[in-house]
């Protein structure tokens, strides 16, 4: 057990086509985050250390801060395989949380001198957890790098925590002309379906500011999505999608067709 890490299944659709979309919210530091963020057929978006306010991040890092899962041996090539004795690794904890004390004490003098939350928040990532939520097709070279036993044993907690979620979810039949909606509610589907799609796509987005388990707002989303449209930020409605009555690739999901082709198609029209 792994404190700190989580993986669970926001939504699962299968198409008719047999096709198999499922959406994650996954949780682990962020210090790995660039081990995810190698894979392109992952549709992404992030918790971002921009959005928080320095104080809070502050207290996050000293009361749950991100640390290493293993303390190996140093030795040529990416991987340990020798783990240090219990008392050194115990030292080195030790010494990975004085580095946390002293970026904490850097934060503090910038913030004497106003600096923004956007620069010295950047000085607390290695200690951050991370969330992230994605979207995805295809999964298979994922799972097999990431839970491979050579993998960063970090990015190896959170790939298995996938799979097994994954393992564990049973698939909502989606038909053609019907959509995969993360984070709508059940008590939500009675609304119009273009309003709902608009809903998925902002809550997605609001994972950088981890209200989606909040209080619902529909007007806010809604005026949300429309904002992030108009500022061209597309990469939230890549989780809303529909199936297609294929199994070709439609940019990085295989059967199934994002909603941000149709607002890219809207945005190329001057819509």
């Amino acid at each position: 057990m792994h404190d700190g890490f989580s993986a669970r299944v926001l939504t699962d659709s299968v198409s008719t086509a047999g096709i198999r979309l499922t959406t994650m919210e996954v949780r682990f530091p962020r210090f790995v985050l660039s081990e995810l963020n190698t894979h392109r057929v992952l549709s992404r978006n992030s918790a971002s250390s921009r959005a928080v306010p320095t104080n809070k991040m502050i207290e996050r890092v000293l009361n749950a801060p991100a640390m290493p899962v293993e303390w190996g041996v140093n030795k040529p090539g990416m991987s340990a395989s020798e783990a240090l004795t219990d008392a050194q690794a115990e030292d080195a904890k030790a010494e990975w949380l004085r580095a946390r004390d002293s970026a904490v004490a850097h934060v503090r003098e910038l913030q004497k001198f106003n600096v923004h939350k956007q620069v010295i928040n950047r000085l607390l990532e290695p200690f951050m957890w991370h969330t992230v939520i994605i979207t995805a097709t295809e999964w298979a070279n994922f799972f097999a790098l990431r839970c491979a036993p050579n993998a960063q044993p970090e990015i190896r907690v959170a790939a298995e925590l996938m799979r097994d979620a994954m393992a564990a979810s049973t698939p909502r039949p989606v038909a053609i002309g019907e959509w995969h909606l993360p984070l709508v509610q059940d008590d939500e589907r009675g609304l119009p379906i273009e309003e709902l799609k608009k809903i998925s796509a902002a809550r997605c987005a609001r994972v950088s500011y981890l209200t989606h388990d909040g209080n619902r707002d529909v007007a806010k989303d809604v005026e949300l999505c429309e904002r992030l449209r108009s500022d061209r930020h597309l990469s939230p409605f890549e989780h809303v999608a529909t199936p297609n009555d294929d199994t070709a690739f439609h940019a990085n999901f295989r059967g199934w067709v994002q909603m941000r082709k149709a607002i890219e198609a809207e945005i190329a029209a001057g819509a």
